[in-house]
């Protein structure tokens, strides 16, 4: 018999798409009609003053004025060119993760590339000097995406990138007095939105490795390592966040030796995060080890894996695996929490907005600075939420 041949067709918009979205959800029946419509006429009733004060009586030029406090705080302008420099080497970075891992780092590249262009068309818009710099990190994502699909070794490459690319950071914008072109930064001048994301990155990647010991702790047949590991969770999880960071700031010069000079305030909150962040990634990996049936640790040692093996490279793997939506919100959670070092002197985004309220020439500009930086959070939060959601499709998280 002759063969067949057959033509693949793509299902109709009406089936598949944002049409089909909206039919389904918004139009599906007489009611849902009614109900959108009404909906939809009390959108306009509640969001029509709001945009007729956004387009005729709100004064944005505040904030024209001070987007590089908003962004970087007291860091000297002179210098800014080493925080553009960390901006170019991450997109680089998420470029070369893209071609080499590609669906997994999808998501986070195109929030990237969505980003960068909404930066360009906004500065253009308002007539702001920085879209050449916005440019020059989309085109370095875009090239080392190219890079990375035909890279050898790829994965391993981008690895020791990504490992090395956060001492880079401290380097770049701390600054050192052996390199004459990067004189120090004193940690006291960083602020805003870059001071906030270092915060967050670097109280949860350093809290990740200390939870991932105390969750292991906790199940240990040793006396003393689990209720050493169960004294630690319950006591951190037992007072608030304010508390830590409190005693970090104060505390923790008194634990070091004489000879060794306190560290600065930033460092001494990013202890504090860590500390506080270790105890509830302990519980959910905690959770994720849980979830592992008994039969893979039998399969483990019937191949002859030790138990040191068979926690690192069978059941830690999946365990962390089955808990990325619940380190993801860690994550935006520690985010949103970094605003409470507004309370021991640091100058993150909410204590910049309060600062440029008592500059004089901005009084009674309150509704456009914290708007501004509600927007601000909203974006970073509504981004990690679609990388998270993105990542857990490409791993098949809760299907396999």
């Amino acid at each position: 018999m002759a063969a067949i041949d057959t033509v693949e067709m793509k299902p109709p918009r009406l089936i598949v798409g944002p049409l089909a979205w909206v039919r389904k959800n918004l139009f599906s029946t007489w009611y849902n009609v009614a109900l959108t419509l009404v909906a939809a006429w009390l959108l306009y009733l509640l969001l029509r003053p709001a945009f007729e004060w956004a387009t005729t009586e709100a004064r944005w030029g505040v904030i024209e004025a001070n987007l590089t406090l908003f962004m970087i705080g007291l860091y000297p302008r002179e210098q800014i060119g080493r925080v553009w420099l960390t901006i170019f080497i991450l997109a680089a970075l998420i470029g070369i993760s893209w071609g080499v891992w590609k669906n997994a780092v999808r998501g986070f590249a195109l929030i990237t590339l969505g980003a960068g262009l909404a930066f360009i068309a906004i500065s253009l818009f308002f007539g702001w000097d920085v879209w050449e710099e916005w440019l020059i990190a989309l085109a370095s994502l875009l090239i080392f995406y190219f890079i990375g699909l035909y890279l050898p070794r790829g994965p391993l490459i981008a690895t020791i990138g990504w490992l090395l690319y956060f001492p880079l950071v401290f380097l770049l914008i701390g600054g050192t007095r052996y390199i004459a072109t990067l004189p120090p930064v004193k940690s006291d001048l960083w602020g805003g939105l870059m001071l906030t994301l270092l915060l967050t990155v670097v109280g949860n990647f350093g809290a990740l490795p200390l939870g991932i010991l105390l969750a292991l702790g906790r199940r240990s047949k040793l006396p003393i390592i689990r209720y050493f590991s169960i004294g630690y969770i319950e006591l951190i999880r037992g007072v608030p966040l304010i508390t830590i960071l409190y005693m970090a700031s104060i505390l923790l010069p008194y634990f070091l030796p004489i000879d060794i000079p306190p560290p600065e305030r930033v460092f001494r909150a990013m202890v504090g995060f860590i500390i506080f962040e270790a105890a509830y990634q302990a519980e959910n990996v905690r959770g994720g080890l849980q979830a592992i049936n008994r039969g893979q640790y039998e399969a483990a040692h019937a191949l002859g894996l030790n138990g040191t093996q068979t926690t690192i490279f069978i059941i830690l793997p999946q365990a962390l695996r089955a808990v990325i939506p619940a380190l993801f919100n860690s994550f935006i959670s520690l985010f949103k929490d970094t605003s409470l070092v507004a309370l021991i002197g640091l100058f993150e985004i909410v204590r910049v907005a309060r600062s440029i309220l008592a500059q004089p020439e901005w009084l009674g500009t309150h509704r456009e600075v914290f708007l501004f930086a509600f927007v601000i959070y909203w974006a970073f939060n509504l981004a990690f939420t679609y990388g998270n959601r993105r990542m857990e499709e490409a791993l098949g998280v809760g299907k396999r």
